[in-house]
């Protein structure tokens, strides 16, 4: 059937099951837009600003596991998404990615607006292309798509020139095939995997987000049990294991490798699963393990595998049915002094398991401590806060997997639209954003898409009236060098002009309070919970004048 390439992309998008289209409008995508309104299966969200649309594009992509559909508009709105596509591009987001241009027979003009869209994407996409052909728009798309969904996964893109979407479009409409990688290795891998990790005294795990997409937190678990193995996050954002369990002893983070070094330069055994070595900013760059160390590696992005060090054995295979096959060759291969070990070790971590929350009594845990006395328990949590992360993980830990995610990739701002995004995913569900008064600053303009699409996730400021993350990694700068304390750099403050955050969601229609005391919790938190609406808190967790 011929039809304008327009409407045949959004069959074809609808065919993929795709609801919603998140993005900003431009001229160049005007007949696309006009064509959308003849289709009730697939909404339009508009959003302010391009990060506001690759945000909620993110989380709604991490929420569902399925491709999200961002639309921006040509090199100018593609150029402010860069940042934000990185984050996905980082995390392994899903998302499909189109912008429009103004035609195939403007080429050769370099008239306004001109620029080589593929270009600009190639670094912060898995694949980025144009289409210039009427007869393989859904072709290109479909191709894409099936990108974006195999892993490793991530972010893609297409540019589509107007002429070439106004031209008669013949293609059939077939829903996108994407590969299956539930891989498991031959056996003699598994089993020599196996005959690595025996026998160790000090094993260590490093788990990664490839768990979580694995589906393989249970495996996981039983692994680790089986070796009694001390478990750490490395580039961790999203529920790999209950972070209450006993032998998990903390995220890595992502800023120095000193912190990745200290955790495993002692282990004889290393497994390594979903993730690579070492993410921080500042890494080590020598060998972190033990030079006798024997290192597994299971991932499906074989990329990561020995990509900064040598692994004993890696193995490019999804880690859900590697790790099944695992616990059953440690069955038959750990001995019975290796099980007695591993049960000691994992008795005396559970020993040490705090017997209450760590509360400092700051109006921060104040907040948290009550919010986590009202929320059900299926809230879902998006951590963007990353100075009151401590705080937000011992009152509101990660424990069930799909209900915890934290920013990746260094992006500022994916708090308020990453929480937009699953609660567009989980629209029955409790989800809550958290953010600082830095990061909001850059996607604030998010509410306002809330309102309008009545999107009743609810956000929390976390307002130190600073970027106090950099107060604290300047601190380590200066330790280094031996530089004495001294005043933060001025660029580091916000305390003034004081950001009013209930009168700026005010003015965007979604209602708000301040919280400067502990007297004011109870009744803030009961309010936010009310009822299923975008709702903000201005959470001030240090007064200003601080700063020496």
């Amino acid at each position: 059937m011929a039809r304008q390439g327009n409407a045949a992309i959004i069959e074809q998008f609808i065919a993929d099951g795709i609801p919603f289209m998140f993005g900003n409008p431009g001229t160049v995508e005007q007949g696309l837009l006009d064509a959308l309104e003849d289709y009730g299966d697939l909404q339009y969200i508009l959003t302010l600003q391009e990060t506001v649309a690759v945000g909620i594009a993110d989380g709604y992509a991490r929420a569902t596991g399925r491709p999200a559909l961002l639309q921006l508009h040509s090199g100018v709105g593609l150029g402010n998404a860069i940042g934000m596509l990185y984050q996905a591009k980082r995390g392994h987001s899903p998302i499909l990615t189109i912008a429009g241009e103004s035609g195939v027979r403007y080429e050769s003009m370099d008239a306004q607006m001109a620029v080589d869209l593929v270009a600009m994407a190639k670094p912060v996409t898995k694949y980025a292309t144009r289409v210039t052909d009427p007869r393989s728009v859904l072709r290109v798309l479909r191709r894409a798509m099936k990108l974006a969904m195999t892993p490793p996964m991530g972010p893609v893109f297409v540019a589509l020139p107007l002429d070439v979407l106004d031209a008669l479009n013949t293609e059939q409409i077939v829903p996108t095939s994407a590969p299956s990688t539930r891989s498991v290795p031959a056996d003699t891998l598994v089993e020599q995997a196996a005959r690595l990790l025996t026998g160790a005294e000090r094993p260590v795990v490093l788990v990664g987000d490839g768990v979580s997409a694995s589906g393989a937190q249970e495996e996981l678990v039983r692994v680790a049990e089986q070796l009694g193995a001390d478990i750490y996050g490395v580039n961790y954002s999203e529920v790999n294991l209950d972070v209450t369990h006993p032998l998990y002893q903390g995220d890595l983070g992502h800023m120095f490798g000193a912190v990745s070094t200290a955790a495993v330069k002692d282990a004889d055994a290393v497994l390594i699963v979903g993730t690579y070595t070492f993410p921080e900013v500042f890494p080590d760059t020598g060998d972190p393990f033990r030079a006798d160390a024997r290192i597994v590696h299971i991932d499906l992005d074989d990329y990561e595998i020995a990509k900064n060090h040598p692994v004993t054995l890696g193995l490019v295979a999804d880690p859900k049915e590697t790790l099944s096959a695992l616990s059953a060759h440690l069955v038959h291969k750990l001995s019975e002094l290796d099980q007695v070990a591993a049960s000691e070790r994992l008795q005396a971590r559970r020993a040490e398991l705090p017997t209450e929350v760590a509360d400092d009594g700051s109006l921060l845990h104040a907040f948290l401590r009550e919010l986590a006395a009202q929320v059900p328990d299926d809230v879902m949590i998006f951590d963007e806060a990353l100075t009151a992360s401590g705080a937000l993980a011992a009152h509101l830990p990660g424990r069930r997997p799909g209900h915890w995610f934290s920013t990746r990739g260094g992006s500022l701002g994916v708090g308020i639209p990453g929480a937009m995004g699953i609660k567009l995913a989980h629209p029955d569900k409790t989800v809550i954003g958290f953010t600082g008064d830095g990061g909001s600053m850059y996607t604030f303009q998010a509410l306002y898409t809330a309102v309008r699409h009545g999107i009743g996730a609810k956000f929390v400021v976390c307002n130190n009236r600073s970027y106090k993350l950099l107060d604290n990694n300047i601190d380590q700068y200066w330790r280094e060098r031996d530089v004495a304390p001294h005043a933060y750099p001025t660029p580091f403050d916000l305390s003034h002009p004081d950001l009013g955050f209930a009168q700026i969601a005010e003015g965007f229609g979604v209602e708000a309070l301040r919280v400067d005391d502990h007297s004011q919790v109870d009744q803030a938190v009961k309010r936010m919970l009310a009822d299923d609406k975008p709702f903000l808190i201005d959470l001030r967790t240090t007064e200003g004048g601080d700063r020496g």
